[in-house]
């Protein structure tokens, strides 16, 4: 779904006779059983408010579990939104709204709600049986303590079966609709667009239509429940944020680097070919583009990690755009393919999408902990850039820039995505095309060596790159593969002296990559205290630092995409400051290697908890040290 920014879209409906009070933001979480459609629902409610024109960031959460026994606090999947009218970086730390369709939902997230924030609760769920599931001695609906909270009691079962009693459906089946009227009572209540969500049903049920009629009808129940019940006296407003004129569609980081995947094809002249094997949470990324055939993209699910690798790395020296996508545990398996790779210096791009770890660890949940992996995880001296987009929509400029160093500079690049910036979404101006980078290649054609025949280690004095010749190219016959090569004319050598200078020379390659200088977000010019980070802490970090501020503690922002090579200007950049604080969801990757290249004694503040950094526990960490350092 799309969105033009400056055409002042309106809301469908009104509210009855309630009270409408007008917000700058507001944090919903939908909560339930893996089985009560959370996903589907907050998904919906984030379209409709990127229809509408609000700024916005999801966080989905879902339970590691394949299909955990219902209604237990292992089956609990939840699916939380921040949407405002202006520009915001997180998901929100706690909700505004919590609804909870069980009491395993309920006791899974309760903790997050603030005092006063408001509980929306399915009652039909809050059985004998279940309570007891999850530990409950009483029917905390029953007794004071959610005394705390703005608690609305809503038997959306019931309601939801009454709705759909002439449907001809069964109670099991109208039953499942309850997400449906869910969504509907909180649209209702933020006077949300309708008209995009019953299309939507329409277009997903197509072939059952019973189902999808019965998913509008449950839709419209809650509605019309906020509309008439007396238990909501009051709706709230979000207006549309003011953003940059364009059009906008909401995505996700997986099909943001789907997508640029498939434009850096385009603006590259190659075909695309994807060599990978399903994995949490990176197997959207394969989903996306095998939609994408008439762009030139050929997807090969492989029968694991390493033969998913090999396809693409053959495709690349078949003169094809060789991609792979795995995560924590399949970059383990790569790495010998990654390693071969270096050696024949081919242009592949290496996506992986990290989880929490070590081993099969926490698949659905995010962590940062693949930066060393990524650096060092071959034999021998293995240089690879590493690349880290910042957040969803970022993911299709990372992915540009991924393919722009492995086609220019004939180098597997790795893209650190993670769990958090892979499931959650945000608004994404779409670009114009013909601004997009020309990443266009030239092929090897004519012979090249001072013997008359072609060298394939013969390399471009300011890029170090060698040709890139597609296979049967007449004249062209060369040899490539894992043994150290003779420079220039591509010989297999053992020669110690040829080792080291080959060695030398792929590390200089590396390192003299064209990247960007880092840029320092610091308002006042005053900061004694630099705040860095990479990945998906962007959000965090930034909202952190402006929370720093309007205490009137300043401080300065920097943030990493390039991470190998680092951007030439950093060192720089962290000498201006007296500290430098640096956090992380893992235990201190990034800010082992600062130390180690710039001998900064950078500030380690870590998380390893499978969820993303909260603001507001940052704004207290980068508070305590730039008070520290005033005094």
């Amino acid at each position: 779904m799309t969105t033009d920014v400056g055409n002042g879209a309106a809301p469908g409906g009104r509210n009855g006779g309630s009270e409408v009070r007008k917000l700058d933001r507001v944090v919903i979480r939908f909560a339930g059983d893996s089985g009560d459609g959370m996903q589907l629902t907050g998904d919906r409610f984030t379209s409709e408010a990127a229809a509408f024109g609000n700024d916005l960031a999801t966080l989905p959460n879902f339970p590691a579990e394949i299909r955990a026994p219902q209604g237990t606090l292992p089956g609990v999947s939840s699916f939380q939104l921040h949407f405002a009218d202006y520009d915001i970086l997180t998901p929100g730390d706690r909700p505004d709204v919590l609804v909870a369709m069980n009491p395993a939902a309920l006791k899974a997230n309760i903790g997050d709600l603030p005092k006063g924030g408001m509980l929306i609760v399915n009652t039909d769920e809050f059985t004998k049986r279940n309570l007891v599931k999850v530990g409950y001695d009483a029917n905390p609906l029953d007794d004071a303590s959610l005394e705390a909270y703005q608690v609305h009691k809503v038997a959306m079962a019931t309601l939801t079966i009454g709705a759909l009693e002439n449907t001809g459906l069964g109670k099991k089946d109208a039953e499942r609709a309850k997400n449906m009227f869910a969504l509907g009572l909180l649209s209702w209540m933020y006077h949300r667009p309708t008209e995009g969500t019953e299309r939507f049903l329409r277009e997903k049920f197509a072939k059952k239509p019973d189902i999808a009629e019965a998913n509008v009808l449950a839709f419209r129940a809650g509605w019309n429940y906020g509309e008439t019940t007396e238990s909501f006296a009051v709706t709230y407003e979000v207006a549309p944020a003011k953003l940059n004129l364009g059009t906008y569609r909401q995505i996700t980081g997986n099909t943001a680097l789907a997508y640029g995947i498939v434009a850096a094809g385009q603006r590259a002249g190659l075909p695309v070919v994807l060599g990978t094997y399903p994995i949490t949470p990176a197997s959207d990324i394969l989903h996306e583009l095998s939609k994408h055939k008439n762009f030139g993209i050929t997807t090969l699910q492989a029968e694991d990690e390493i033969a998913g690798i090999g396809a693409a790395l053959g495709a690349s020296y078949g003169g094809a755009l060789g991609v792979t996508s795995t995560s924590g545990p399949g970059i383990a398996l790569k790495s010998e393919t990654i390693g071969l790779a270096v050696m024949t210096e081919l242009p592949l791009v290496v996506i992986d999408v990290q989880r929490g770890g070590p081993s099969t660890g926490l698949p659905t949940k995010t962590e940062q902990a693949d930066l060393l992996q990524a650096m060092f995880g071959r034999n021998g001296e293995s240089p690879v850039p590493v690349i880290a987009p910042q957040s969803p929509a970022d993911c299709f400029d990372a992915a540009l820039d991924a393919v722009r160093i492995a086609v220019k500079y004939r180098t597997p690049v790795l893209l650190l995505s993670d769990g958090a910036i892979a499931n959650g979404s945000e608004p994404w101006l779409i670009p114009d095309v013909a601004e997009l980078p020309d990443l266009s290649v030239e092929f090897a054609t004519e012979p090249n060596g001072p013997d008359g025949a072609f060298w394939p280690y013969l390399r471009d004095p300011e890029t170090l790159a060698r040709p890139w010749a597609v296979p049967g190219t007449a004249g062209l016959q060369h040899r490539i593969g894992g043994l150290e090569k003779a420079d220039g004319s591509g010989n297999i050598s053992y020669d110690p002296a040829n080792h080291d200078h080959m060695v030398r020379l792929r590390q200089r390659k590396v390192d003299g990559i064209e990247v960007p200088d880092v840029e320092v977000d610091d308002p006042s010019g005053a900061a004694k205290v630099l705040v860095v980070g990479w990945g998906s802490s962007y959000g965090p970090i930034g909202a952190a630092a402006r929370r720093v501020r309007k205490l009137g503690l300043p401080v300065a922002h920097a943030h990493l995409r390039h991470l190998n090579p680092f951007p030439k200007n950093l060192g720089e950049v962290l000498s201006r400051y007296e500290r430098v604080v640096v956090p992380e969801m893992n235990l201190g990757q990034l800010a082992l290697l600062l130390r180690a290249k710039y001998l900064v004694d950078a500030i380690s503040y870590t998380k390893v908890q499978g969820l993303p950094f909260k603001a507001e526990e940052l704004q207290d960490v980068l508070a305590e040290v730039i008070k520290g350092v005033s005094a």
